[in-house]
């Protein structure tokens, strides 16, 4: 680091000739000194250097290259930036360290004034700044302040280091800093939501063009489980900052909606601070969920099957199975469609339509085969269904629903509800009279219309 400060002084006089010679460059081409062969040297001496992780004894050559060839090309700036951020990882002395780190800074700015390329430069700059410096009492501020213009010139090209490492340079200036209000930390999550939101739409549609390319689709899955990981982490370091429970939303974010009833943006962010906080008994949670199934280019099977639910607990059942059939067209999985279809169908058998509800519950268990709760969910059927088929004639026929609901419990392994049905079978008495045998196959009549084989329960 021998003078830097006037190797410093030297190249932005460099860069003024230059601009006034050559305009922007974004150093592409290789643009050698008069003197070809000492730079050749001195570029052969660094990079062997650098192949070789020895950094300090790079430092001379690029060095030389700043002051008498500083357009030379963009692998300057690239090689300075490994060489001087390897010298200040393994800087253990916290006043050197941070020399080296300033150095490291001031070839990114250097970087951009004479090669332009802003957006790419600065993406790097800040990933190098929030490891250096994010964590520096000193620094954070100006940290931050570098993430806020990499956000602003980005647009939705934000790297995904930095998208991971903005909220945490925010909880810093909040932390240490104190210098951010709830408003401020709230702004620069919505922009942290916006681009990851973005990416994840656009791999979504690259998944379209992709399929039958399961590597492809692999790499692709991957990019968004990363992303929704990182949108992850921000809630929870938002939560730290912004106590965002049903007080916040109704007190900041309902008179914003009010205003904005189609905001899908807002919205969301409403829709989805409610469920964390618990606090969907609020008309107001049903009332952005809908607003987002509405605005949403693609149907959300999440928040139609939840808004779904959330009818449903209100008894507003019409309004529950439109959601639950909205969520059924959308559902992607047979998980998800035969979780919906068991939700169909307890709202039909609430309805009183037992037998459509049937349908709908051995729809889920065909449809996945694994979900044996549409079998429980018959066995529930046939074992309430005795108000609608006794007919007080015969005990013995009126109680054969109860094999049947046995057999269905049998199915989905629910051993309870075996067991307190077949308290329910017929006696032997009971058959002995109508000259029945146990393993005789019988219609259980009514809607049911199962054929069981006669048990008894003693």
């Amino acid at each position: 680091m021998k003078s830097f400060a006037n190797v410093r002084n030297l190249t932005l006089v460099t860069f003024i000739l230059l601009v006034a010679q050559t305009g922007w460059s974004q150093c592409k081409e290789f643009k050698w000194p008069e003197d070809k062969a000492k730079a050749e040297e001195q570029m052969a001496i660094y990079d062997d250097a650098r192949k070789q992780k020895n950094y300090r004894a790079a430092v001379p050559g690029i060095q030389w290259f700043l002051k008498n060839a500083p357009n030379w090309n963009t692998k300057l700036y690239i090689d300075g930036a490994e060489v001087y951020a390897g010298l200040a990882t393994a800087e253990k002395d916290p006043a050197k360290r941070q020399v080296l780190v300033d150095s490291l800074m001031w070839l990114y700015d250097q970087r951009i004034a004479i090669c332009n390329d802003e957006v790419n430069v600065l993406n790097r700059k800040a990933s190098h700044s929030a490891a250096f410096n994010g964590q520096n009492k000193e620094k954070t501020a100006d940290v931050l302040k570098l993430f806020d213009r990499v956000f602003e010139i980005s647009g939705n090209n934000v790297t995904e280091g930095n998208l991971d490492a903005y909220m945490k340079i925010v909880f810093a200036n909040f932390a240490l800093l104190k210098n951010l209000s709830e408003d401020d930390v709230m702004s620069r999550y919505d922009k942290l939501e916006g681009v990851i939101d973005a990416k994840v739409k656009v791999a979504e549609g690259k998944m379209k063009a992709a399929e039958g390319k399961p590597a492809e689709l692999d790499k692709l899955n991957a990019e968004i489980t990363r992303l929704k990981g990182i949108k992850s982490g921000a809630d929870d370091t938002l939560v730290k900052m912004v106590n965002v429970d049903c007080d916040f939303v109704k007190n900041k974010l309902e008179p914003k909606f009010r205003q904005t009833p189609n905001d899908p943006v807002l919205a969301k962010k409403i829709f989805g601070f409610m469920l964390v906080g618990k606090c969907t008994d609020d008309p107001l949670w049903t009332e952005t969920g809908e607003v987002l199934l509405k605005t949403s280019p693609e149907k959300d099977y999440g928040i139609a099957k939840n808004l779904g639910v959330k009818y449903l607990s209100r008894d507003e059942d019409s309004k529950a199975l439109a959601k639950f059939n909205e969520a059924l067209t959308v559902a992607k999985t047979p998980s998800e469609k035969s979780e919906t279809m068991i939700y169909i169908g307890t709202v039909q058998a609430k309805q009183g339509n037992k037998s459509a509800a049937r349908e709908s519950f051995r729809g889920a268990a065909s449809t996945d085969p694994s979900n044996k709760e549409a079998w429980e969910k018959i066995g529930d059927l046939y074992a309430n269904s005795m108000p609608d088929c006794k007919k007080l004639e015969s005990q013995a026929q009126d109680r054969l629903i109860f094999i049947a609901a046995y057999e269905m419990y049998a199915k989905a392994g629910a051993s309870s509800k075996m067991a307190n049905v077949k308290e329910q079978f017929p006696s032997k008495e009971d058959i002995f009279l109508y000259n029945w045998k146990v393993g005789e196959v019988k219609s259980t009549g009514c809607w049911i219309g199962e054929a069981v084989a006669l048990r008894t329960r003693d």
